[in-house]
């Protein structure tokens, strides 16, 4: 005796209306409420400055500000971004170089830089809430960061630079 079995149907949801604040800018956007935060900054709002890499928020390639801490976009939904206020490393700085963007370029905080803007993010968002965090504090903050090309030696040079212990 066989049977078949019905396949389920799920229905595509992509006519949720999202709304936030992106590097100081209202959007408005229509997504699937489970899409990824990464994808929609990526691909529908084309700034690339974010990357993605592990995809399981090991690695910090894809950090961004929301509401001034540090998250992993490709572990953020959606819907869990309505009515947020999101900074990518695009928004950063505008004119000129931040102070932490301009120590990395003087520091050798990078190598292939792939992981450099996750790394800027974090450390923007930490030093926004202490300006006074020790090289300890800031070590410890970019823990969920990780580079596999430079040996850290430059990215502890920038964070010794931007540290309360330099000043």
């Amino acid at each position: 005796m066989s049977h078949k079995v019905k396949p389920i149907e799920i229905e595509e949801v992509a006519d949720y209306s999202l709304s936030f604040e992106l590097n100081g800018k209202s959007v408005n956007i229509n997504v699937n409420p489970s899409r990824r935060l990464v994808d929609i900054i990526r691909t529908d709002l084309d700034l690339t400055g974010t990357k993605i890499s592990c995809e399981i928020g090991r690695c910090g390639a894809c950090m961004v500000m929301v509401d001034g801490k540090q998250q992993n976009s490709c572990l953020t939904m959606a819907y869990q971004c309505e009515g947020k206020k999101i900074e990518t490393i695009e928004g950063i700085s505008e004119e000129k170089l931040d102070p932490i963007q301009q120590a990395f370029l003087e520091e050798g905080g990078f190598q292939c830089g792939y992981c450099t803007p996750g790394m800027i993010v974090s450390l923007k968002a930490l030093l926004n809430e202490h300006p006074e965090s020790t090289f300890e504090e800031l070590k410890e903050g970019l823990s969920g960061n990780l580079c596999r090309c430079t040996g850290y030696g430059g990215i502890y040079r920038v964070i010794r630079r931007l540290s309360s212990d330099n000043n």
